[in-house]
């Protein structure tokens, strides 16, 4: 088993991840552009949480989750656009979006964590 598989936090993107993909996937009027930039952003999340994970200092660990948060709040901005064009249903948005920040909250502990 590899280290960042250990982490609840990765435990919570894979979920959340699984989630959005396949509404992506099984929503073929969403547009092409926003449906490649979210996939794009939130496979930015574990892979980013992944790689820093790898990584043997901690400013490059810290370097990796900042991207990752940032990838959080991408993906946020996405969902808010989709709710507005009326796309997603009020109970899935809120599932998505109580995911989201749940997960920037725990990458933002961990970005503490490697503060000097």
């Amino acid at each position: 088993m590899f280290d960042f598989e250990k982490l609840d936090v990765y435990q919570v993107i894979k979920g959340n991840s699984s989630k959005i993909l396949q509404f992506i996937f099984n929503h073929p009027t969403l547009d092409l552009y926003i449906k490649d930039q979210w996939k794009r952003a939130n496979m930015s999340i574990i892979l980013n949480l992944a790689e820093g994970t790898g990584r043997m200092s901690n400013p490059d660990k810290k370097h990796f989750l900042t991207i990752a948060r940032g990838s959080v709040f991408e993906s946020v901005a996405i969902l808010e656009i989709v709710k507005e064009l009326g796309l997603i249903e009020e109970d899935l948005f809120k599932e998505y979006y109580d995911g989201y920040e749940q997960i920037s909250k725990m990458l933002l502990g961990m970005i503490r964590s490697y503060s000097t």
